[in-house]
């Protein structure tokens, strides 16, 4: 794996954070007195960031609010969360060992995600994680996030990468979406947020548990080899 770069998602694909976000969102609609919403309902918010999982409990809950009063309840939702952002999300079983396992064999580590920077850090490090990777990108790192490709270009480019030799993993539309665009493979995992199931998505390969990480991503290296090939060869032409 020396050389390669692996490009993970947060929530939903690396750490199972929809208790605390959910909590936080309730949280955030009861300091205006609606009630809670069922987490399976904004679950699959969670890629699009905090904002949009408010917007869509919202709707939910017939209740719409002006765009004030939205960034408002954002502002709560963001200092609940801030201080409760460990205390029941945890990894993935088998996601830490797979990371391990992938740099020790040489790999770079880099998480590109729609949670805002700062608190990707304070999740990661409340977690115990931090010395796991070599990047970390957030909604607020570039000017531009997921579903854009140079959010994840970004996020290669930060680790210290190669786009090509590089894979992203992640577990809804948006990671697959940007890692299309950004040009590079896709593993998609089928334990996340997203509403619609994973594979129909079309991903490189799929995984339901970290077990069968290190079989999917041996069976997309070989399309990282065939890229690297066409990009030598169009430069031969061009020459």
């Amino acid at each position: 794996m020396n050389g390669l770069t692996i490009v993970f998602d947060l929530d939903g694909t690396l750490v199972d954070t929809a208790p605390d976000l959910v909590g936080a969102t309730n949280h955030a609609l009861a300091s205006i007195g609606l009630p809670a919403v069922d987490g399976r309902l904004v679950r699959p918010w969670i890629s699009f960031g905090a904002r949009r999982m408010i917007v869509e409990a919202l709707a939910v809950l017939e209740a719409p609010q002006s765009e004030a009063e939205v960034d408002r309840l954002l502002d709560t939702f963001l200092a609940w969360y801030e201080g409760n952002i460990a205390h029941q999300s945890r990894p993935f079983e088998g996601a830490v060992e797979s990371i391990s396992a992938a740099r020790l064999a040489g790999a770079r580590i880099a998480i590109c995600t729609n949670k805002r920077e700062s608190l990707s850090h304070a999740l990661i490090e409340a977690l115990g994680l931090a010395s796991l990777f070599d990047a970390i990108a957030g909604r607020d790192t570039f000017a531009v996030s997921k579903p854009h490709p140079d959010h994840v270009l970004g996020a290669i480019r930060m680790a210290g990468g190669d786009a090509c030799r590089a894979v992203m993993v992640g577990d809804s539309g948006v990671d697959i979406g940007a890692a299309r665009a950004a040009g590079i493979p896709v593993i998609g995992c089928s334990f996340g947020y997203s509403e619609t199931p994973v594979r129909e998505l079309a991903p490189d390969a799929v995984i339901d548990h970290y077990a069968d990480f290190t079989t999917a991503l041996a069976g997309i290296l070989p399309l990282l080899q065939m890229s690297a090939s066409g990009s030598r060869s169009a430069e031969k032409e061009t020459i």
